[in-house]
């Protein structure tokens, strides 16, 4: 294979990863936390837009409270960062997985 093909070949694969990094930001992940009762919304980009909470939760314990909170975000933002994996993913080469930049 030729030194410009190669080039032309990093490029579009660039590209085609840039593109997709743009759409996996703009896509929306939920997650729950005490059976439900707890959601939280999260971008690609690990940004939290949404967060819901039973009102009968707010008589219980703050502490507890603020654990199924973190547990119910953290897991959105998880999900957007394990699908961007697996989508990115899907763009590497054989035996290019863990080229910088990528």
């Amino acid at each position: 294979m030729n030194m410009m093909k190669m080039m032309k070949q990093a490029q579009e694969l660039q590209a085609k990863a840039a593109k997709l990094q743009a759409e996996l930001a703009s896509r929306q992940y939920e997650a729950e936390a005490a059976g439900g009762q707890i959601k939280a919304v999260a971008t690609g980009e690990g940004q939290l837009v949404s967060l819901k909470i039973d009102p009968a939760l707010l008589k219980d314990d703050a502490e507890m409270l603020e654990d199924l909170i973190v547990t119910a975000v953290r897991e959105a933002i998880d999900k957007g960062k394990a699908d961007a994996a697996k989508e990115l993913g899907k763009l590497m080469p054989a035996g290019l997985g863990g080229l910088p930049g990528f």
